[in-house]
Formats: C-alpha cells, sequence, structure tokens
C-alpha cells in the first residue's frame, strides 16, 4: 500500500523563516492564549474547536452504547463495576436498570445525532475548508461563527448536566414523542432532564443556524477571482446543501419544541388529548391535540437531518476519492445534480417515518413513490464514485480506505431502505432491529466513515503534521468489519420481529433464540470502541508529535487549500488571494498527474 511517504517530491518545500511568517498571515497584531484558543474568531480555530468537542462526545455517547449492548448480551450478568461506577439507583446489584437503559438509548442516539453527526461533522468541515477552498480571508461573518461554536458547546454543556440530576436524563427516545416527553408524571425521564434536553436541542438549533447562514453567505458572496460557482470543488457544494437544509428545517424542530415546552409548563394542548394517569389516578383535562402533529414537526426536520449528515460525508468522500485515485471525478455536473435532487427531495419524504401512525393510505402511497425516488440521485452518486475508481491510478491511504468503506457502506445500507420506504413492508419491519440496522449503517457509520476520511486527509493542513499509517490502517480494517459484524446480524433480528427498546429478550420465547448471537454483537461492540480510543490517541499524539509536513502540497492535489501555508496563519495567504482559472480536479490530463486550479489555461488547452 502507497502512504503519504510516496507522494513527498513536490518541489516546493517550505523554510522556517516562511513558515514563521505563515503563522501571522495578513495579521500582526498579538494574540493572547483566550483569543486565539477560546473565543477565536479565526475559522481554523473553531473548526478544531467543533472537532475536539464532537470527538470528545462521540467517547461519551459510544460509551453508552457499550453499557447498553453489555445489558442486551449478558442480561442476566451481574458487573458489580457498574454499581460502583453509577450507583444503586441506576445499575442496581451490577445490573442496568430499566429506566436507566432507556436513559441511555436516549442520550446515545442524541448525542451522536446531533452532537457528532451534525455539529462535528458539518461544524468541522464547513468551518475549515469553506473559506480555504472558495479563496477566502475567513467566513463572511467570523463572530457569527465564533458564536455558533459557543451555543453548540453550551447546548452540550447543558445535555451533559441532565446526566447528573436525581431524576436521571431525558429518557422518551432520541425522537422524544408526547405524550412521554409532554407529561412530567409519566416517567422519571420525563421531568427535569427532559426539560434539560429541550433547551440543549433549542440551544443546538441556534448554533446550526448561525453557521448555516454563515456557510451560505460566504460561499455566495466571497469567492475569489475566477472562482465560479461551476469551478467549486464537490465539497463545498455539499456543505452549500447542507447548510441550505438545516436553515430550512431546524426553525420547525425549534417550533415543536416551544409547543412542547408549552405543553409541559404552560397548560396547552398541543399535543396531549384524553390523557388518564393511573400513578395519580387522575384524568387530565387536556383535550384536542394530537401527538402525531409533534411527528409531523419532528420528521420535517428529521428526514432532511439524515442529509444534514450524509452530504458533507459525500462531498469530502468525493474530493479524496478524486485525488487519491489521481483522475478527475467522474460526471462533475452530475453529482451537483444529484445532490440538488437530493436536498429537495429531503424535504418531501418525512412521513415515511409515520407509516403506522394511521396515515392516509393514498397519502402513504405518495411518500412511498417520493422515498423510492430519493433513491435515483444517490444511485448516480454511487456510480460516479465507482467510475472514478474504475482503473485509477489509487493511492490507498487512510483517508482513500474511508472514502471507499463509506461507498460500501452507503451502498449496502441504502438498500434496506427499499424494504423500508414500502408501507406494505413497513408496518411489519416498523420499530424492528431491522430499523436500526437499516439506519446505523446507511447514516451513522457511513457517516462516521467519511469523518474519519476527512480527518486523514486534511489533518496535515489543520496541524501541519501527519497521523501514524500504521495506526490508522488498523483503525480502518477493525472499524469497517466491527460496524458490518455489530449491524448486519441485526436485519434478521428485525426480520424475525424483533421489537427494539426492550432491555431484556432472555425470557421472550420469540427471541431468546438470538441470545448467542446478542452476546456475538456486544463483544464486537466492545471491540470497536475499543479501536476508535486508538484513533483518539493517533490523533492527540500526532498533534504534537506526529511526523512534520515538509510541503504544501503532500496529497499533490489541486484545490486551493494547498497553495496556502503548511501552517496558515489567521488570513490563510500571506500576500495575496491567489486567482482560479480551472475546474478542480485535472489530474491526469496533457501527461501531466496534476494541475494547480491556479494555473492559468495552456495555450492549445481546453477548459473544463
Amino acid at each position: 500500500m502507497s502512504n503519504e511517504a510516496t507522494v513527498h517530491g513536490h518541489p516546493e518545500v517550505a523554510t522556517t523563516h516562511d513558515a514563521h511568517q505563515d503563522e501571522h498571515g495578513v495579521h500582526h497584531h498579538k494574540e493572547t492564549f483566550i483569543t486565539k484558543y477560546v473565543f477565536s474568531q479565526d475559522h481554523k480555530m473553531i473548526s478544531k474547536q467543533f472537532l475536539i468537542t464532537g470527538m470528545i462526545w462521540a467517547v461519551i455517547g459510544g460509551l453508552m452504547s457499550v453499557l447498553f449492548r453489555l445489558q442486551l448480551g449478558y442480561p442476566d450478568a451481574h458487573f458489580q463495576i457498574l454499581e460502583d461506577l453509577l450507583g444503586s439507583k441506576w445499575a442496581k446489584g451490577g445490573q442496568i436498570q430499566p429506566e436507566f437503559y432507556y436513559a441511555l438509548i436516549t442520550m446515545h442516539g442524541t448525542i451522536l445525532v446531533f452532537f457528532v453527526l451534525t455539529g462535528g461533522l458539518s461544524g468541522t468541515f464547513a468551518n475549515f475548508l469553506i473559506p480555504l477552498q472558495i479563496g477566502a480571508r475567513d467566513m463572511a461573518s467570523p463572530f457569527l461563527n465564533m458564536l455558533s461554536y459557543w451555543f453548540f458547546l453550551t447546548a452540550g454543556i447543558v445535555m451533559l448536566t441532565s446526566l447528573f440530576i436525581a431524576t436521571g436524563p431525558a429518557s422518551g427516545g432520541w425522537t422524544s414523542y408526547p405524550p412521554l416527553s409532554a407529561l412530567a408524571d409519566a416517567s422519571e425521564g420525563s421531568k427535569t432532564g427532559m426539560d434539560l434536553w429541550i433547551v440543549s436541542m433549542a440551544l443546538f438549533v441556534v448554533s446550526s443556524l448561525l453557521g448555516g447562514l454563515n456557510y451560505i453567505s460566504t460561499i455566495l458572496n466571497m469567492r475569489t477571482k475566477g472562482m465560479s460557482m461551476t469551478r467549486l470543488p464537490l465539497t463545498i457544494w455539499a456543505l452549500f446543501f447542507t447548510a441550505v437544509l438545516g436553515v430550512l428545517s431546524f426553525p420547525v424542530l425549534l417550533s415543536g419544541f416551544i409547543l412542547l415546552l408549552f405543553d409541559r409548563h404552560g397548560g396547552t394542548s398541543f399535543y396531549l388529548s384524553d390523557i388518564f394517569i393511573a400513578s395519580t389516578q387522575k384524568a387530565l383535562p387536556n383535550e384536542g391535540g394530537s401527538a402525531i402533529l409533534y411527528q409531523h414537526l419532528f420528521w420535517f426536520l428529521g428526514h432532511p437531518e439524515v442529509y444534514i449528515i450524509i452530504l458533507p460525508a459525500m462531498g469530502l468522500v468525493s474530493e479524496v476519492m478524486s485525488v487519491n485515485a489521481r483522475k478527475p471525478i467522474f460526471g462533475y455536473m452530475a453529482m451537483v445534480g444529484s445532490l440538488f435532487a437530493i436536498a429537495i427531495l429531503a424535504f418531501l419524504v418525512w412521513a415515511h417515518h409515520m407509516f403506522v401512525t394511521g396515515l392516509n393510505p393514498f397519502l402513504g402511497s405518495v411518500f412511498v413513490l417520493l422515498t423510492l425516488l430519493i433513491a435515483v440521485p444517490s444511485a448516480i452518486k454511487v456510480f460516479n464514485w465507482l467510475t472514478t475508481l474504475w482503473r485509477g491510478n489509487i493511492r490507498f491511504t487512510p483517508a482513500m480506505l474511508f472514502a471507499i468503506g463509506f461507498v460500501s457502506t452507503f451502498i449496502s445500507g441504502g438498500l434496506t431502505g427499499i424494504f423500508l420506504g414500502n408501507s406494505t413492508l413497513d408496518i411489519q419491519l416498523h420499530d424492528t432491529y431491522f430499523v436500526i440496522a437499516h439506519f446505523h449503517i446507511v447514516m451513522g457509520v457511513s457517516g462516521i466513515l467519511g469523518m474519519f476520511c476527512g480527518i486523514y486527509h486534511w489533518f496535515p493542513k489543520m496541524y501541519g503534521r501527519y497521523m501514524n499509517n500504521t495506526l490508522a490502517y488498523i483503525h480502518f480494517w477493525v472499524t469497517l468489519i466491527g460496524a458490518y459484524l455489530i449491524f448486519w446480524p441485526m436485519h434478521y433480528e428485525g426480520l424475525a420481529g424483533m421489537p427494539r427498546r426492550y432491555f431484556d429478550y432472555s425470557q421472550w420465547l420469540s427471541f431468546n433464540q438470538f441470545g448467542g448471537l446478542n452476546r456475538f454483537i456486544s463483544t464486537v461492540a466492545m471491540i470497536t470502541f475499543a479501536v476508535q480510543l486508538l484513533f483518539i490517541f493517533n490523533f492527540i499524539y500526532s498533534i504534537f508529535k506526529g511526523r512534520r509536513v515538509m510541503t504544501r502540497n503532500p496529497w499533490d492535489a489541486t484545490t486551493l487549500e494547498w497553495t496556502a501555508p503548511i501552517r496558515p496563519g489567521h488570513g490563510n495567504w500571506p500576500g495575496d488571494i491567489p486567482e482560479v482559472h480551472r475546474w478542480p480536479y485535472d489530474y491526469a490530463k496533457d501527461g501531466r498527474d496534476f494541475i494547480p486550479q491556479t494555473e492559468p489555461l495552456g495555450a492549445n488547452e481546453s477548459a473544463h
């Protein structure tokens, strides 16, 4: 396998003096620790803040999954360490209690979907790549950009706080459907923990809106000379459509949360009607509300959210694949068009999550059609990725392996979506392990693989050092194989009708046949989580001790970020911003391995 050591033949080597000058870029004022690392307005530092915060949340969310997989794999076992760590209320006798199990499920889903795969992925790469790849000094509003991170961090702190209150965190599922989430008396996890969950998510929405508006404004208004929209790298197109999706859909979710707070504390009945609470032997006065209204509001964000996660990963994978296949991306305009089609259709398919809510069958058939239709632009992207790889001079760098792994999981996970997109089949499969298997592979695992792909590829530009390749290869193979061994068997459990969200199947005659399989899944989950800690070690160690980058363009790429100094200062380029003369994928053209975007067209050269 080749690695970055094989592509260091680039003649442009930075000197120590240049690197020192580059650190300051066009700004010469002295920065303090607080202004540089804490309240930074430099898009690159904000990107690192999002990345490291997202990684911390990924460890917390992953550890939660290990805890509940321990319960599912070994429901009769007693682990005294659990009681020592969690206390007798949540793990009495060394066994996770049902209430805490549901809280773990809720927090795991919320953390991974929002704080890791949304905030961590988009916040990191939109901030880092947009100004560098379009040729801008910074974001349109650096101050709002800083605020977007601090709202994100505050949302995380509020969510973390809910883990330490007496009644425990929210336990209504990551979707928090009413009436469970609307009535404080429904369960312990419906009390203060649910209020903190709603407040945290509201702060998260504000962060996403501030970021999204900034990304859109920057891309539309701050491109360098010559950088037309059709010369943008696919990463920027993907991040642009992601921001548009967020700006249009997150306010709907926020309105749903506000109405939920009104029902909880204001005596309203937006989601409540005809409620009788057995524990207090009383009927509530609420009438006229509908819990289904909340589902409409939630999934109007919830399904675009799937693409808010996967579109940035698609953009990163497209870029990395072209660079490391040493070929132009196949069908550039088709890729842009498919991104646009996905963004449009993402708003028209939300009710396929609601086929079992009593939805009108005719309306259900419309959503079936739209759901299956969204497979077309996704298939175009897959075809173009495979064609880009076909007969390419492939360099199997860690980033490239994760990009190929992303395509694998996106295909295999996407195919199972055909089952769930059909309302007739979904009625049988809904709320079974088949659903868990599908969305974890197509969204969760694929999103994580795309994130790793981007981290390994742009780490040299972020920190001026390389990550360790041997550890990276171990990380890739264990992660990919582990992900398939965890989630693929769940399809068969789901086809057998095994329902999700139950914490003990051992006494259930229909499903105790899967006891051995559940133990196997739990064991693999622990191994896969452990190898993520290896990645964390590699990441942190490489920041300080990794092999130094000696050339500006170690991957021999064509895009603008590799024309900036090895470790660019605030402002990115010390002199004039480079001018663009061509599209970003001139590889293997006119007998040359690659031609940077900044190189003018030759006399007899045709523009793409």
